[in-house]
C-alpha cells in the first residue's frame, strides 16, 4: 500500500506535483482562512485526485475554520465528494485491513479553528483514538516531535497527544501545522511524519512524502 502524504497546502494544492500511489493523505490546512470559495476549489481538486488514487483521506486544520462550525453548506459539500474521498473528524476508516483515524485538534493558538486548551479538553479528544489504530492523522504534532518553532524557539506540540501516541503505538503518525518541522522521525518504534507542504514563509517547496506501508512488515520510505 503506497501512501502519499501532504499537509498545510494553504490553497497551493494546484501547484503540487504528486507521485503515483494508492492513498493520498492530507492532514489539514488546505485553505487560507476557511472561505467557501477556497473549500470549493480544494474539493474540485480532491475530486480530480480521486481518479488518480484508490482512496483520498483528509482532515481539517486550524485554518479551515468553516469546518469547525459545520454549516449546512459544508456538511452537504462533504457528502457530495466521491465515495473514495473520506473526511475524518474524530473518526476512522478501514482500508484493506488498515485502520486510519483522523482528528483536527491542537493546543490553543490565537483564535483559529479546532483549538482547545492544554490539559483535560485535549486529553478527552485523544482518548477517543482507538487503541488498535494503525495510522493516526492529526493536524498538530505531539510535543517534542517535529514541533520546534523558529519564531518562538520552543516545542509547541501537544504533550497529551504525545502520551497517547506512546500508549497506543500506531505504526505511523502523520501531521503538519508546524511548517518548519517538515520531515520524518523514528521514536519508540513509531514513525512520525510532519508532511507540511509549505515552509514557514508559505513557499511550496516541501515534496510530498512517499511511504510503502505494510501492516505486517513495516514502513519503507520511497
Amino acid at each position: 500500500m503506497k501512501l502519499v502524504l501532504i499537509s498545510d497546502t494553504h490553497t497551493k494544492h494546484e501547484d503540487l506535483v504528486l507521485p503515483q500511489g494508492d492513498i493520498l493523505i492530507h492532514s489539514g490546512d488546505f485553505t487560507g482562512r476557511g472561505k467557501p470559495y477556497e473549500v470549493e476549489e480544494f474539493f474540485g481538486w480532491l475530486e480530480r485526485q480521486s481518479k488518480n488514487f484508490k482512496h483520498v483521506i483528509f482532515i481539517a486544520g486550524n485554518h479551515d475554520m468553516c469546518f469547525e462550525y459545520k454549516s449546512t453548506w459544508v456538511v452537504n459539500a462533504i457528502k457530495s465528494l466521491p465515495t473514495n474521498v473520506h473526511y475524518l473528524e474524530d473518526s476512522e476508516i478501514i482500508v484493506d485491513g488498515v485502520k486510519f483515524y483522523g482528528a483536527p485538534w491542537q493546543p490553543e493558538f490565537f483564535n483559529w479553528a479546532f483549538n482547545l486548551p492544554r490539559g483535560k479538553a485535549l486529553e478527552e479528544k485523544w482518548n477517543m483514538i482507538p487503541n488498535d489504530t494503525d495510522v493516526l492523522i492529526t493536524h498538530g504534532p505531539p510535543m517534542y516531535i517535529l514541533d520546534y518553532t523558529v519564531r518562538d524557539m520552543w516545542n509547541v506540540g501537544c504533550l497529551a497527544l504525545y502520551n497517547k501516541v506512546l500508549q497506543i503505538k500506531p505504526k505511523l503518525h502523520i501531521f503538519g501545522h508546524i511548517h518548519e518541522g517538515y520531515g520524518v522521525k523514528e521514536h519508540e518504534n513509531i514513525t512520525f511524519v510532519n508532511a507540511s507542504s509549505v515552509t514557514v514563509g508559505y513557499l511550496l517547496i516541501n515534496k510530498p512524502i512517499e511511504i510503502e506501508y505494510d501492516k505486517e512488515n513495516g514502513i519503507e520510505f520511497l
